[in-house]
């Protein structure tokens, strides 16, 4: 994968730009997700979550059968739940072990 720091999404029949440092939270709606950025901006994308996770860089990741975070906007993890801004998620059981073994990884 190229070193593409961005990407152009097509919402309300528009292209917008989005830097992948500011998206925060990817919720699957079905067909669709929604990606919460920073600055409380929303973008509805027409795009499954388990299409859309193979073309972000590797800082996402795939907590829930539901969200993808960037592990790079997360505030903090506590039994089972990651905060990142405003957002509390729920961490599956099935996802878990390879989030912790991600953060480890990062750690100091």
């Amino acid at each position: 994968m190229d070193n593409r720091t961005f990407a152009f999404i097509k919402t309300d029949k528009k292209l917008v730009k989005i830097f992948f440092k500011d998206i925060i939270v990817i919720k699957g709606l079905g067909n669709y997700v929604e990606i919460n950025t920073t600055f409380n901006k929303k973008y509805i994308y027409y795009k499954a979550l388990k299409d859309l996770i193979e073309s972000l860089p590797e800082e996402f990741m795939r907590v829930h059968h539901s969200y993808i975070v960037n592990l790079t906007n997360i505030e903090y993890f506590e039994d089972n739940q990651l905060v990142c801004e405003d957002h509390k998620i729920a961490v599956a059981k099935s996802y878990k072990e390879c989030l912790t073994t991600a953060l480890n990884t990062m750690m100091l």
